[in-house]
């Protein structure tokens, strides 16, 4: 009986490390494979920029379909509507909400808050922006550290379309942002725009300069174009 007993001691003893293996690895992050800097950028701009054309294309239909009706010296329920959710109350700056600006700063800014689509927030919550969470009841997850004793909180997305789509609606919403709404409701420069985003990092000016960097050295304007 004492055999017997010791070997089920034994077996019971493996069973349950087999267990707390399987749950340890099952936890572990995914890593990404080794990847060059060019894989990398490759990698990158095949997972944003489909999110990004389709968000744009969408903000851009809408916010051309808005103007014409002002522009006709009408109004709409819808107009209405909208100036309520973007906290507006003149068609000017209701037209400076809507209308996207350009495609590659948001494609710099996803490089990066991102990390180039390989960071902790990207890979565990779409997070492509960075964007914290101060609602407890939405989708969002932890960061691995504490500013002090408190805990800092990223947005969980469905999807980086989700993403990309808050992003432009943080954007066209803030009231940090709004010298750089009404600097793109005038332009479509993104080196001149980006001057404008000091507030969107604690980095403050250096923040744009950085975007700039990274539009003109990747040729990330290409993209407004298309």
């Amino acid at each position: 009986m004492p055999n017997i007993r010791s070997k089920i001691i034994a077996v019971i003893t493996i069973l349950l490390c087999i267990a707390v293996a399987i749950f340890y690895y099952s936890q572990r992050e995914a890593e990404l494979p080794p990847m060059t800097v060019k894989e990398k950028k490759a990698r990158f701009i095949s997972l944003i920029l489909p999110a990004v054309d389709t968000v744009y294309a969408k903000l851009m239909t809408r916010y051309e379909n808005v103007k014409a009706t002002i522009d006709n010296g009408k109004s709409s329920e819808r107009i209405e509507k909208l100036k309520k959710e973007y906290k507006v109350t003149s068609n000017e700056a209701l037209l400076a909400a809507l209308k996207p600006h350009p495609k590659s700063i948001a494609i710099a800014q996803a490089a990066m808050e991102s990390s180039w689509a390989t960071s902790r927030f990207f890979r565990k919550a779409n997070n492509v922006f960075g964007v914290w969470s101060f609602d407890e009841d939405e989708p969002r997850v932890p960061a691995l550290q504490k500013r002090g004793d408190k805990t800092i909180w990223v947005k969980k997305y469905a999807s980086i379309e989700d993403a990309v789509y808050d992003y432009y609606r943080t954007l066209a919403r803030g009231r940090a942002f709004k010298e750089f709404r009404q600097l793109n409701a005038t332009t479509n420069d993104p080196f001149a725009l980006v001057t404008k985003l000091d507030k969107y990092s604690e980095k403050g000016s250096a923040y744009g300069e950085e975007l700039a960097e990274i539009i003109q050295y990747n040729n990330f304007d290409d993209y407004d174009e298309s």
